[in-house]
């Protein structure tokens, strides 16, 4: 995905430190982009339709990927 740079990122706004963050952007209207703010702009991008975020969020919220 070589146009990264050129979409909106915006910081999680439970961002504490400027390297270890996560940013979200819209990459089309039904797609997310999600990337790790310590990769910079050339590092991998995860894309998610609406419905997967959703789940992917609700997954989290629910401790779902919580590691025990």
């Amino acid at each position: 995905m070589d146009r990264v740079k050129e979409f909106s990122w915006r910081k999680s706004s439970r961002c504490t430190n400027e390297s270890n963050c996560v940013e979200l952007a819209r990459l089309h209207p039904e797609t997310l982009g999600v990337r790790d703010t310590k990769r910079g702009i050339k590092g991998p991008v995860l894309a998610f339709s609406r419905d997967e975020f959703a789940t992917f969020l609700k997954t989290i919220k629910e401790g779902g990927l919580d590691l025990r």
